[in-house]
């Protein structure tokens, strides 16, 4: 039993240690409402018009 615990220790150890590695991560979960900052929409470049003389 005193093997599970030690292990638990372990890897919660080791997964904030990679947590606080990783930069700006936000575990605050799903945002709703006017806090959330939409991502800009990437838009393709226009096409321009094939031309049709021959």
């Amino acid at each position: 039993m005193w093997k599970i615990a030690v292990g638990f220790v372990i890897f919660a150890g080791l997964a904030i240690f990679i947590l606080s590695k990783g930069g700006n991560i936000d575990m605050g979960g799903e945002k709703h409402g006017v806090e959330a900052a939409p991502e800009p929409a990437v838009t393709a470049p226009a096409m321009a018009p094939a031309s049709t003389s021959k």
